[in-house]
């Protein structure tokens, strides 16, 4: 009965292509596709682009926008209820471990996104690092404009963080940013500095004011109620607006 159902729901796909994607698609997200228009889209890298009748490139880029914010703010709702005691540091940090690049990138890879990606195999492109990380926020992107924020968050919370992170260990995984900055800044040839800029009395602590100082050019500021987590703080910041840029 229920593999008719599910045979039944793929007749609506005109092509082959179009089938054989929507089946990977409910193997992946759990969900059956709607407009499979999205999904082709969120697995078309900008490589493959093509332009449309506005002049515009059509490519994974705005639904990978989409997808960073939908599954930022889910796994923070998330972690904000798993853990109602802990402080926002504590948070941010388990937060940047689940959606890091080189977590998303390893988590598509598991799901089989990587062998959905549309690559041109004739460009000599360079293909990004973070392609397979961006595909899946591509394919949260396309999956909240088809289904909503309901079947969104159950894909998140069902087929990524249950599936495959482990929150007890990602909560005693210490990640020292400041030996990765500082490791970055001499494979660069960079001078980095963290620069104290305040410190704020507090009962009965100071919270410390630290800034990332990179070529005499200032980055983040962090802050903490000691000086070195303050420095692990701004370094994080850094680190993620770096990702970003190079990501660009």
């Amino acid at each position: 009965m229920y593999i008719n159902r599910l045979i039944g729901r793929f007749r609506f796909f005109s092509s082959p292509e179009e089938k054989k994607l929507a089946r990977s698609i409910h193997v992946i997200t759990g969900q059956y596709p709607g407009r499979i228009e999205l999904y082709h889209l969120a697995l078309k890298q900008s490589s493959t682009s093509s332009t449309n009748a506005y002049g515009i490139k059509e490519s994974n880029e705005r639904l990978e926008y989409l997808g960073d914010a939908v599954l930022g703010m889910i796994v923070a709702n998330y972690l904000f209820t798993q853990f109602p005691f802990k402080e926002e540091g504590f948070l941010t940090e388990i937060r940047s471990k689940i959606v890091s690049r080189e977590s998303l990138n390893l988590l598509a890879r598991k799901m089989g996104i990587n062998e959905l990606i549309k690559l041109d195999q004739k460009s000599t492109w360079a293909m990004p690092k973070s392609i397979y990380g961006d595909a899946l926020e591509a394919l949260i992107g396309a999956l909240f404009r088809d289904k909503g924020f309901i079947k969104c968050q159950e894909f998140i919370i069902n087929k990524i963080i249950l599936a495959h992170c482990d929150l007890n260990e990602l909560v005693h995984t210490v990640i020292n940013h400041k030996s990765k900055l500082i490791e970055w800044a001499q494979k660069e040839n960079k001078l980095v500095s963290f620069q104290i800029l305040d410190d704020k009395q507090l009962s009965p602590k100071k919270q410390f004011i630290i800034q990332v100082v990179i070529d005499e050019k200032n980055y983040e500021m962090g802050y903490g109620l000691s000086k070195k987590k303050a420095e692990q703080d701004a370094a994080r910041r850094t680190l993620d607006i770096l990702n970003k840029t190079n990501n660009e």
